[in-house]
């Protein structure tokens, strides 16, 4: 996921005014600033960044959160948490979304957090938005920069095959008025967010077609199977040891969380731990502590 954060931070930090016109459906927003969060997490990485803006006749902060999959803890947790935090540091109300990058995510996710306990009730609520359930020519059509790279993730017009929106797509970010170092960068975005749901070999394809930009794309993607296989390899490794010394199921929960880890170097210090941890639990509670 670290990737796709950073991708979506550049973009957000370089078009905030794309973005907060997407979220707040509206186009009188004046954006003042944008405020790097360094709030700590349940996940132990930081929130995405708050665009301080006019809206009306206050002043409020827009706050995306990108998911790629399916939120450990809960997502609405994590967004009481985001959204606390916010509010107690800067002292503005807020407008929060998750946005969810792969179309398979965020299904169940209900838009709120809801307490009621005893005649306490606690009630935060946020907006969740599902690319795959966007009109991704709407977007393209109306011009945003910011918002271009996200597109291929959204859904297609009617007759248009996944290859021919795809490369409708480039074509229309190859359009962008931009420096052409800057250029390179954002087709190299486009490409990888669009590695969320496109096979490499399309990718490359499509990407090769009359542009420059090929050789910075080809590099991410040669250093990104490279990473991944290593990853791969490494997940596996630690599973085999955690079904072999305790009997871990692949359904098991445990596993999915494990499956989902992105830092190779952190699954090889948990493989060394599988090692020698002396049960299961033990392994559990080595895993809750180190989040």
């Amino acid at each position: 996921m670290a990737e796709f954060d950073t991708i979506a931070k550049h973009l957000i930090h370089t078009y905030p005014h794309d973005f907060a016109r997407f979220s707040l459906h509206q186009d009188d927003v004046e954006v003042l600033d944008v405020i790097d969060t360094e709030q700590p997490t349940v996940e132990a990485h930081r929130t995405d960044s708050l665009i301080r803006v006019h809206v009306g006749d206050e002043e409020a902060l827009v706050h995306h959160e990108f998911q790629t999959t399916d939120s450990t803890p809960p997502m609405p947790q994590r967004m009481a948490s985001y959204i606390g935090r916010a509010i107690g540091q800067h002292g503005l109300p807020i407008y929060s979304s998750v946005i969810y990058l792969r179309p398979d995510a965020g299904r169940t996710d209900p838009g709120h957090y809801l307490q009621e306990r005893h005649g306490f009730r606690v009630l935060v609520q946020y907006q969740v938005i599902r690319l795959s359930e966007l009109d991704g020519q709407r977007i393209l059509d109306g011009g945003h920069v910011g918002l271009l790279p996200f597109v291929p993730l959204m859904q297609r017009p009617v007759g248009v095959d996944v290859e021919a929106w795809l490369r409708r797509c480039v074509n229309r970010a190859q359009e962008m008025p931009m420096d052409e170092p800057l250029k390179a960068n954002y087709l190299a975005d486009l490409a990888i967010l669009s590695g969320l749901v496109y096979n490499l070999e399309t990718i490359m394809t499509i990407i090769a077609e009359g542009t420059m930009y090929e050789s910075s794309v080809v590099q991410y993607f040669t250093e990104k199977g490279i990473e991944q296989g290593s990853r791969a390899r490494a997940i596996e490794d630690l599973l085999d040891v955690l079904e072999i010394r305790f009997g871990l199921a692949a359904s098991d929960p445990l596993a999915v969380r494990l499956g989902a880890i992105d830092d190779v170097q952190r699954l090889k210090q948990l493989f060394r731990a599988a090692i020698q941890v002396p049960s299961l639990e033990a392994f559990r509670l080595l895993l809750e502590e180190a989040e």
